[in-house]
């Protein structure tokens, strides 16, 4: 059984059948117009199955899946209209004070019992003396690798 069901009004119906027949927009919004026209139990709909809407529409059952699951959850505007795009922001690990402590670490004598210092001991000790919570022997070759 279906988690969302898809119910459109008249009005919806009517919209959405204008808006497939404009022909102006992105083709990905007229392709979720079709999706929900295809997958309306209202009164008036044909309520096909997820399978046979992929077949015809060329899309996946997952994407009919998001897209019921969005009108549900967000509604209309949000089916039809693109979600702005937010560029992830960085957390840098080590700032240029633990920068500093750590080239000066990498410069200094290896610890006893090794030849040299490696990116796993200097992320190690980096947290042993306090400088950062956690970092990884990843991030400590990218800021030596910057600095070199």
């Amino acid at each position: 059984m279906k988690k969302y069901i898809v119910r459109l009004s008249r009005e919806e119906q009517k919209s959405l059948k204008n808006l497939v027949t404009s022909g102006k927009g992105p083709a990905r919004m007229f392709t979720r117009a079709r999706i929900l026209l295809k997958a309306d139990v209202g009164e008036e709909g044909p309520g096909w199955p997820d399978e046979k809407i992929a077949e015809a529409l060329d899309v996946t059952v997952q994407t009919i899946e998001r897209v019921r699951k969005q009108l549900v959850e967000e509604g209309m505007g949000a089916v039809l209209s693109r979600r702005k795009y937010t560029q992830k922001v960085s957390r840098k690990k080590i700032d240029g004070d633990a920068e500093a402590h750590l080239i000066a670490l990498a410069c200094s004598e290896s610890p006893e019992g090794y030849t040299r210092w490696s990116l796993r001991l200097l992320a190690d000790r980096m947290v042993e003396l306090g400088y950062v919570e956690s970092i990884s022997h990843e991030a400590v070759r990218r800021v030596l690798k910057k600095t070199s």
